[in-house]
């Protein structure tokens, strides 16, 4: 009687949910191997894990080569790869600024609303958050489309503002994955609580053409120099 042993040869092959993906978010792998006895993940950012069928996230953004190893026994092996892009989240980075004398404004409630509407009355706020002491509030993994902006501090609102142009508190249509920028100028004000709500509104939004046209030209061009360096500025940071 002749006895020989029968060696197999495991072969590697797998599928994701997404080949691309936001920070944060969860990518399934799908195991379609064959022969083999165990194996090994190897997701192209220090993680590695050994389940048959893993999930992983990403916590920042590239292009990342994930590898599984097949094995057989002791010795034998196979590979297979797949290329996973992660973007970064669309988010909101908002400066809010007294309109006159451009001064920074800490510990302002900002509020986020999906419509002018929810705005107006305020219901179905997306999220709140406080600005820091540089007048800077950040809104991270929002959905890219337009955001209306309530700023209230004890004194400074920019609710009369939006009286006058909607555009002082509409934001541009969001870029999907990249940082955005919006400055929210406010007025000052004596002491008005929040509780009190907004002054009683005779007129939802006047068109911009009853703006003093050199005061809003100026203002605009305030802004875009804002913005310019605050964007120059977190590109230096994420460089160094």
């Amino acid at each position: 009687m002749v006895i020989t042993s029968c060696t197999r040869d495991p072969f590697a092959d797998f599928s994701v949910s997404s080949f691309e993906i936001e920070i944060g978010g969860i990518i399934y792998f799908t195991n379609y191997s064959m022969d083999a006895d165990y194996y090994e993940w190897d997701f192209g950012d220090g993680y590695i894990s050994y389940a048959y069928n893993p999930s992983h996230i990403y916590t920042v953004s590239g292009t990342f080569t994930v590898t599984l190893t097949a094995f057989s026994g002791s010795r034998a092996c196979d590979r297979a790869y797949m290329t996973i892009r992660v973007l970064p989240p669309t988010s909101l980075e908002i400066i809010v600024l007294e309109y006159y004398d451009e001064y920074a404004v800490p510990d302002a409630s900002v509020i986020l609303y999906n419509t002018l509407d929810d705005w107006w009355d305020e219901v179905y706020p997306v999220e709140e958050r406080f600005t820091d002491r540089d007048g800077i509030v950040f809104f991270p993994e929002l959905y890219p489309q337009r955001y209306y902006v309530d700023v209230w501090e004890e004194y400074h609102n920019n609710w009369v503002l939006a009286e006058e142009d909607v555009g002082w508190i509409e934001t541009d249509w969001l870029i999907p994955n990249e940082v955005n920028y919006f400055i929210a100028w406010v007025d000052y004000f004596e002491s008005v609580k929040k509780s009190d709500g907004r002054p009683e509104k005779n007129i939802r939004i006047l068109k911009l053409e009853q703006v003093d046209k050199r005061t809003h030209e100026q203002k605009l061009e305030s802004t875009k120099k804002y913005l310019e360096g605050r964007k120059t500025a977190n590109e230096n940071k994420v460089e160094k």
